[in-house]
């Protein structure tokens, strides 16, 4: 497999062309371009009711529709992936993938759908994956922790996945087909390459509105050798479906959505010469999710809003030894071989908004959230419910003055929860053009299921939960300044710089059951320090926009037990750049839009545990190479009803990045490299929408 390391030369040229490209092309632009910078665009996570970002007392960041069409991706992640402060990790054992938020793990990220959490078996975010990327509308993401509104997991900060809904009379069709290759490999429609397909229906008449959609991902995995089996990417299928049904009148808006998901992953190991036999390894996982929400306005003054959530999650492990010369299967017997995991979760939550005067406004509220799990590696059928309680203010003093106070009051039925949440925002005009935000908010994050009684045995894993975890704790701080100058001559700029600092305490982690064992299970291990600094641009002059934005994180980790371990380095925090950038340039005339998308990830370095050659416990740091990402993406007109998009993704053909972490002891027994991509990639995309008013 191949390696990729940074030239620092070449990444220094990279770097000043998109500087350049930023500021130089605006010179050649023309007219009617759509504008990156819209502080006017409406937002709703966090908010008492939905407002503009520019008036929102949080720094909230949105990819809306536009931007997730124009980047050819077929999932979430896509989207996600040349954004500051996001990196993704996969494990190909398994074929999921985790996502981390300003150098936080995803245990520490709140995934919302419509403003409802979430469900994830395993230790890291893969329902980011498994939602339908075609139905969403936009997404929206706050830094910081959300722990006050939205409870355990918001540590880091939230990602609201927002999904599309009919607002006009009328009857819409649409459909998609993108067909792409990996890396070098492809077959049209099927076998080798991703192919994608998808179909939508939205109906609305007088107050009632309709939508239904379904698509179908097919990865015929990456690599393996020639009878397609021990590939580095493991084949995945999904099928997804939703479907929505919603009144919206007057005062009431109220609507009921569900979501489908049928995933396969499959595994299929070489074959073995010496008995013609081969294992096969198929992952199933079943999602449902239903919500019901409504709003309801009583007046101007008092508004009521209900969500009713329930997940129905289930992932099965089905092992096979294929027997090549008589066509036959057998179930085998090892560890974790055979395995069903349920998960089920049921959330309710309901707010009410009061406005006592002009400057004072109040959000009392109730969330419940109950989990319950079983399954083979699920020590009994333990059910975990949270129950809070939570009130906030909004206090404007003056016209350019907002601080918003919050406390959340939490019981849980089987650990002790901090008894009080407490947070403060505040938003500060200082002139028509320059706002300042700034916030704390004690954060918490409660142990999972998973976590707890979870046991996850096999090759390549070695992992049993823990029923004596804390709850973890942060203090957090954060603010930024957002400028936006005067628009002149079709031009418009933005900046903003944001810096952050958390403190943790008793995180939770991985670690070695002993130091001379080779089991792994969760413990409150660490006292986690993170802080780091965003600088983000944004210019569009008729039909060009640009964005450019840099960030430095650091990270410094300290184990309650480092006497057990010798430590090969007395450095605290360790940083990591990041550099993003994209211009999208529209032709009028050729109808057609061009997108570039570019992302530098700086080297890592981070604290690990691991064993020496010795077989000692040792706290060493492991370094993971910096390495670029770039997409190319073109999409035109065609008529009134089609529209065709073609592309190159991973131009830089980045598969494998080098990684110092101890080979030996390893949790994931990764190796020496982390699986970034499958190389660069080219596809070619067919879109077809129909409307009748």
């Amino acid at each position: 497999m191949k390696s990729f390391k940074v030239n620092m030369k070449k990444t220094n040229k990279i770097i000043v062309t998109m500087l350049l490209a930023c500021y130089l092309l605006p010179a050649h632009a023309q007219k009617d371009s759509i504008k990156v910078i819209d502080l006017n665009e409406v937002i709703v996570t966090g908010q008492y009711k939905p407002q503009t970002l520019k008036k929102s007392v949080y720094q909230v960041k949105v990819i809306n529709n536009e931007r997730i069409q124009q980047s050819g991706a077929t999932n979430v992640q896509q989207v996600l992936n040349n954004q500051i402060g996001f990196r993704f990790s996969s494990d190909n054992t398994l074929g999921t993938s985790d996502v981390q938020l300003m150098g936080m793990s995803g245990r520490n990220v709140k995934i919302l759908l419509d403003g409802m959490p979430m469900v994830d078996r395993g230790d890291t975010r893969e329902s980011l994956n498994q939602v339908d990327v075609n139905s969403i509308e936009r997404i929206e993401i706050v830094e910081g922790p959300m722990s006050v509104s939205y409870g355990s997991d918001a540590l880091a900060g939230v990602i609201n996945i927002i999904t599309k809904k009919t607002t006009m009379d009328n009857l819409s069709v649409s459909a998609k087909v993108q067909e792409e290759t990996a890396g070098t490999e492809y077959h049209p429609f099927s076998y080798k390459g991703v192919h994608h397909q998808n179909i939508n229906i939205n109906y609305k008449k007088n107050n009632w509105g309709f939508t239904a959609g379904g698509t179908h991902n097919d990865f015929n995995g990456f690599g393996g050798d020639e009878y397609g089996r021990g590939k580095a990417w493991r084949p995945k299928e999904q099928w997804l479906g939703n479907a929505r049904i919603g009144y919206d009148k007057g005062p009431l808006n109220a609507y009921y959505r569900i979501d489908v998901l049928d995933e396969t992953i499959t595994n299929r190991s070489p074959i073995n010469y010496s008995n013609y036999k081969a294992i096969d390894q198929r992952y199933f996982t079943d999602r449902i999710t239903q919500q019901l929400q409504g709003s309801y306005s009583f007046n101007n003054k008092l508004q009521l809003a209900t969500l009713l959530g329930y997940t129905n999650y289930k992932r099965q492990t089905k092992t096979t030894r294929h027997d090549f010369e008589k066509d036959t299967d057998e179930l085998t017997t090892g560890d974790g071989e055979q395995d069903i995991a349920k998960f089920n979760s049921l959330v309710f939550r309901t707010t009410v908004q009061y406005q006592l005067s002009s400057k004072i406004s109040l959000q009392p509220g109730i969330d419940i959230n109950s989990e319950k799990a079983s399954g083979q590696r699920i020590l009994g059928t333990p059910v975990i419910t949270d129950y809070a309680a939570f009130v906030s203010a909004e206090i404007k003093p003056t016209d350019k003055i907002n601080i918003r106070p919050g406390l959340r009051f939490i019981k849980n039925s089987e650990y002790d929860a901090p008894p009080v949440i407490p947070s403060i925002n505040s938003k500060i005009s200082l002139s028509k053009q320059l706002d300042l935000r700034l916030a704390y908010a004690y954060g918490f994050r409660s142990p999972a299921l998973r976590e707890l009684y979870f046991e996850f045995i096999d090759a390549n894993h070695n992992i049993v939960g823990n029923p004596n975890l804390k709850a973890e704790t942060s203090n957090s701080f954060n603010g930024s300044l957002n400028w936006m100058a005067v628009p002149k001559n079709n031009i418009n700029y933005s900046v903003s710089l944001g810096g952050f600092y958390n403190q943790f305490t008793n995180q939770i982690d991985f670690a070695l059951s002993s130091p001379t064992s080779n089991q792994y299970t969760y413990f409150n291990v660490n006292n986690t320090k993170t802080a780091g600094a965003t600088l983000e641009n944004k210019f569009s002059r008729k039909n060009l926009d640009a964005s450019l934005g840099f960030s430095y994180i650091g990270i410094s980790r300290q184990l309650f037990d480092e006497k057990d371990y010798v430590k090969e380095t007395d450095q605290d925090f360790f940083w990591s750049p990041e550099l993003s950038a994209g211009i999208m340039y529209n032709l009028p005339v050729l109808k057609t839009k061009l997108n570039v998308f570019y992302k530098l990830t700086g080297q890592r370095p981070q604290l690990v545990t691991g064993k020496n050659a010795s077989n000692q416990a040792i706290l060493t740091v492991s370094e993971t190479d910096a390495f670029h990402l770039a997409d190319f993406i073109s999409s035109t007109q065609i008529n009134k009803y089609i529209s065709f998009s073609l592309g190159v993704k991973n131009i830089f053909d980045v598969t494998n990045v080098n990684n110092s972490a101890p080979d030996n002891g390893s949790i994931h027994n990764t190796g020496a490299s982390i699986a970034v991509g499958y190389g660069r990639s080219y596809f070619a995309g067919l879109s077809f929408q129909w409307n009748k008013k």
